[in-house]
């Protein structure tokens, strides 16, 4: 028989693949593990039969056992009958609640058929009281908390603890927190006392290394390849600066020519084309060509000296402590943006105040470990996000815990009947993973029973596949009988099975009654016409 697993009230997650955004973009065909958008439901079941291989055309020809929230809402069952039957016509279904199937699972020779049922799965946590084999619903009670909330609870206080992490502190990777480094405290406040010890955080505190680049910020290059490139830059530097003194000072004796050419016209006497040449070089009397001669000379003199102090440098392979830059032309020469835009790029190098220039230079070393950066410290966070099944105030949920719960259905019953249930206390669910949950049961127990009573906790053996594994074994010993089957009715109870509650309708009149009542009045109406 094929048997299918249906809405995971067992703790399966969601694919921890799926990051970020994308994971609130994906659509669900739950609302907390009860079917609503049958549309999706579908696309599930085509992969389901794609992946176990069905190859009947047209339809699934196998039994599907299939397994539905506590306290099913009719609509939804009746809708999935419907697709079942009609879009696959399946020959026959069977409806079964998960936690219950691994309940029937786990049962052994001197268990009871009784017993108290705590199933907390990915949405939500159910407190679950079996009588005599049967599932008795009018005392079942649902918190809307489980590892979902858990993972998001967690998730809110780690990146309040590290902002820098915002994106990598994702719900994948705090589920992966939860299963592998949260526990419940058997005391919490105790608990949270022995966190403030400095010695006890050290001992029990556990870091988790998010993903990070190993490259620096700075450069990684030897310092001898780093002195070389210094030197090459400073080499080009020296030959773009000679070369521009060189044009600087062709293009100024050019200029101390022509005025010596002029100041020769006043010497001979020249006066007509002298007071011409004043006027084109834009100047009033000799005294002010004199003056400018003196300066271009001056300038003259200082660019071939800079020219042989640069040449003799060169030889002997000796780097100015800083480059001189060009002086400004007093006639307003033009110089090249591009030139001086490359000296003050390189102008930090030769500051006056850095006379270790030649000093090798030792190689960037980061300010702080990277690794240790990326690394998150779980400390009291390991009790305080699985710790909302038991206070769902911490998250500022206005529900009662586990244990209130607990406590408030076991008064629903006599004494005699608590004392059934207690010995037998089943924890079922992925959510009840977390080591110390069982001795937090006991203590919850020890304190809410009377004194000298006795009770029995049990954990299943494996709390997200036995609800499976109760499905298959059921599938296999009632695959023969009619029991717990439908073959398009609305339900038929069985020991894993929610309980059949008939769709009650407003009655309304025979409809011989009507048509009588529509003739006499009608022959009233034919008297009185």
């Amino acid at each position: 028989p094929g048997s299918v697993q249906g809405q995971a009230g067992q703790g399966l997650e969601q694919p921890g693949t799926v990051e970020g955004p994308l994971r609130w973009l994906l659509r669900s065909p739950f609302d907390r593990n009860v079917p609503v958008q049958l549309e999706l439901q579908e696309l599930l079941l085509d992969h389901v039969f794609q992946r176990l291989g069905v190859s009947s055309q047209g339809c699934v020809d196998h039994p599907i056992v299939l397994t539905e929230a506590v306290c099913n809402p009719l609509y939804s069952r009746q809708m999935m009958s419907e697709l079942l039957f009609e879009c696959y016509q399946v020959p026959k279904v069977s409806y079964g609640v998960d936690s219950l199937y691994s309940f029937y699972h786990n049962r052994r020779q001197n268990w009871p058929c009784s017993g108290l049922v705590i199933s907390s799965g990915y949405q939500c946590t159910h407190i679950l009281p079996v009588l005599e084999g049967r599932l008795d619903a009018k005392n079942c009670k649902r918190i809307n908390l489980g590892g979902c909330q858990a993972a998001v609870y967690l998730q809110r206080l780690l990146q309040l603890k590290y902002p820098g992490h915002f994106a990598a502190i994702t719900l994948s990777r705090m589920e992966e927190i939860l299963h592998e480094h949260s526990y419940i405290a058997q005391d919490y406040i105790e608990e949270l006392q022995k966190w403030r010890c400095p010695e006890y955080y050290e001992n029990n505190v556990h870091k988790m290394q998010l993903p990070f680049s190993n490259k620096l910020l700075g450069s990684t290059v030897a310092s001898e390849e780093k002195q070389e490139k210094r030197q090459q830059q400073l080499r080009r530097l020296q030959e773009l600066n000679a070369r521009r003194r060189e044009e600087k000072l062709q293009l100024d004796q050019e200029r101390l020519d022509r005025l010596l050419y002029v100041q020769e016209l006043l010497e001979d006497g020249q006066m007509d084309q002298f007071h011409k040449a004043l006027v084109e070089l834009n100047m009033d009397s000799a005294e002010e060509l004199q003056s400018y001669i003196n300066k271009l000379s001056l300038s003259v003199e200082q660019t071939k000296q800079k020219i042989l102090q640069s040449e003799v440098n060169i030889e002997v392979d000796v780097v100015d402590s800083k480059p001189e830059t060009p002086d400004l032309d007093p006639l307003g020469s033009e110089q090249s943006l591009e030139d001086v835009e490359s000296i003050n790029e390189f102008e930090p190098l030769f500051a006056e105040e850095q006379p270790e220039a030649e000093k090798p230079v030792a190689a960037v070393q980061p300010v702080f470990n990277l690794a240790e950066y990326h690394q998150l410290f779980l400390g009291t966070e390991r009790i305080r996000a699985p710790e909302i099944v038991f206070q769902p105030s911490l998250i500022g949920e206005d529900q009662a815990g586990i244990a209130e719960t607990m406590q408030f259905v076991l008064e629903r019953y006599s004494k005699e009947q608590q004392t059934i249930l207690v010995q037998n206390v089943f924890l079922t669910g992925g959510n009840t993973m977390y080591p110390g949950l069982k001795a937090r049961i006991q203590k919850e127990l020890l304190e809410m029973r009377p004194f000298q009573s006795s009770f029995q906790v049990h954990l299943a053996s494996s709390p997200v596949l036995d609800a499976w594994y109760g499905a298959r074994d059921w599938a296999v010993e009632y695959m023969s009988r009619e029991e717990g089957w439908i073959r398009g009715e609305y339900l038929k109870e069985h020991c894993a099975s929610n309980v059949y509650v008939p769709i009650r309708l407003p009655k309304q009149a025979p409809r011989a009654a009507e048509a009588a009542g529509r003739a006499s009045g009608t022959g009233n109406a034919g008297e009185q016409a």
